[in-house]
């Protein structure tokens, strides 16, 4: 019963760590697509003003704006944002973890 536990103990804690780095290229990647995405619909959408709420992602993102070009902009910012939060969660998720044992 003893070794039962024991690896039931073990396979519990591999399982509760998180791998930062894939997390980070998860969460940049659903970043890059989303705000890809969302600039590209609203540049196929038209209209005269178009984007007026996201186009304020400039003050943040240099270069960005509402068109094709800043889609591809906000892909590498959004990509690069969602990176670094996904990374700092599974940080701070495997710190959390450890302080747990």
């Amino acid at each position: 019963m003893t070794r039962a536990h024991d690896e039931t103990f073990e396979v519990s804690r591999a399982v509760a760590r998180l791998h930062a780095g894939v997390l980070a290229l998860v969460c940049g990647v659903l970043g890059g697509a989303g705000l890809f995405a969302m600039t590209a619909w609203l540049v196929i959408k038209g209209g005269p003003s178009v984007g007026s709420h996201l186009q304020l992602l400039n003050q943040y993102f240099y270069g960005y704006s509402v068109t094709w070009r800043g889609s591809v902009v906000g892909f590498i910012y959004g990509a690069v944002t969602g990176a670094v939060v996904g990374w700092l969660i599974g940080a701070v998720y495997n710190i959390v973890a450890t302080l747990r044992e």
